[in-house]
């Protein structure tokens, strides 16, 4: 089918338009001037009337094959389930559509090895919603971490107590910490359901944050230790091939009165913290600034911390939090979001879709799933697994 120009909207149609979707993709594309919501297709007729009511989607259906074979759509927003990925992606193969999907990509090694055969011998434009690589504050952050990684100018005043040191194999090596504060209080239903996230957080969670280490270092992971508690606290190591470690911990009986996302990097005598996306902040990284602040999304408290960052973000989050018990309503608490790249990745995707640089593709989504999968073993089995062995395992 022919690309649309650079001024043509391209016409999405999203298909499955659950929480995730009428939260994120469908207001993104709807708010888009480079993107038109052509076609919504949901089995609720209520979501489906929100969508053209409050979205002004063109059309609603439940019939997704319709969707798709239609010729005045340009491209997919897929957000069901995983149990509805590959035949979907498989049909828009066919039709040589264009791709973006939700993460993970599968449930099962298996059935997301198919997925990326159909991607790579269609040669469609894929993206899978890790969308933190859409983020400004990770944008800024990776271009900082990786130029000082290749290029690194280490700081005048760093201490070196002896005259000469003995050469050390692993100098310059860097390690990646990640810090997770959720509260699980907030899941959905179906997150405690086996049959739809059989591996629930280790795979529906983890995988954004495998993907982050995973595109910070430039490196392949190798190995993977893991210990679980049960669905609400996990912690993984993951040893790349350079020997560079990444350290996940996934607590989910935290709170959202304080900022959920930390990631600390060391590496080259420098350190880089990525604060919720609000903040970054560098030590030892010659040339780069000291602190970058980052707007936030839906600032309904602009009055009350504005110097922004994450002092400023707590002080928002402190009064919204102190408006919701008055009002009795939890929602109220959400203000000034992080902006972790939503509308970013998609605005990026048709941008890769009209020829520009890929965003997350399919092999990107595939080894930060691997790594997960490597860590639910791990914690199941209670030892190291390599990647070689999940790869053995999934029919790769």
């Amino acid at each position: 089918m022919p690309l649309p120009t650079h001024s043509t909207p391209l016409r999405f149609a999203v298909i499955g338009c659950g929480a995730v979707a009428r939260a994120q993709h469908i207001p993104n594309i709807a708010a888009s001037s480079r993107m038109e919501l052509h076609t919504c297709v949901d089995l609720d007729d209520a979501v489906l009337a929100e969508c053209r009511d409050r979205y002004a989607a063109l059309h609603v259906t439940h019939d997704w094959h319709a969707a798709v074979a239609d010729p005045e759509v340009d491209a997919i927003c897929l957000a069901t389930t995983e149990r509805l990925r590959l035949p979907v992606i498989q049909a828009a193969a066919e039709a040589g559509k264009a791709v973006y999907v939700e993460k993970p990509l599968a449930t099962t090694l298996t059935e997301m090895y198919s997925i990326r055969e159909v991607v790579r011998t269609s040669g469609i434009a894929f993206c899978v919603g890790h969308n933190r690589r859409a983020s400004p504050a990770m944008l800024a952050a990776h271009a900082i971490f990786r130029e000082h990684m290749e290029r690194p100018q280490h700081a005048a005043w760093r201490w070196q107590r002896e005259a000469t040191l003995p050469p050390l194999p692993d100098d310059g090596v860097p390690s990646i910490a990640v810090r997770i504060n959720d509260d699980w209080h907030s899941w959905k239903g179906w997150v405690f359901d086996k049959t739809q996230a059989p591996h629930g957080p280790m795979l529906f969670e983890m995988t954004h944050f495998t993907d982050v280490c995973n595109w910070f270092l430039e490196d392949e992971p190798e190995e993977v230790t893991a210990v679980a508690s049960g669905m609400l606290n996990e912690a993984v190591i993951v040893r790349y091939r350079s020997g560079a470690l990444a350290t996940i911990l996934l607590a989910n009986n935290g709170t959202f009165a304080y900022c959920k996302e930390l990631y600390e990097m060391m590496g080259n005598g420098g350190y880089l913290a990525i604060d919720h996306m609000l903040e970054v902040r560098t030590a030892g990284i010659g040339g780069a600034p000291d602190r970058i602040v980052f707007p936030m999304i839906d600032d309904k408290h602009p009055q009350i911390g504005a110097e922004g960052g994450v002092t400023g973000w707590l002080a928002k989050k402190r009064a919204a939090c102190a408006e919701a018990a008055l009002a009795q309503d939890p929602l109220l608490q959400f203000t000034a979001e992080p902006d972790k790249g939503h509308a970013h990745a998609l605005e990026r995707f048709v941008d890769q879709i009209l020829g520009g640089p890929e965003v997350c593709g399919v092999d990107a989504a595939v080894l930060a799933t691997e790594v997960a999968f490597a860590a639910i073993h791990s914690a199941e089995q209670r030892r190291p697994v390599t990647l070689a062995e999940i790869r053995a395992g999934g029919q790769r």
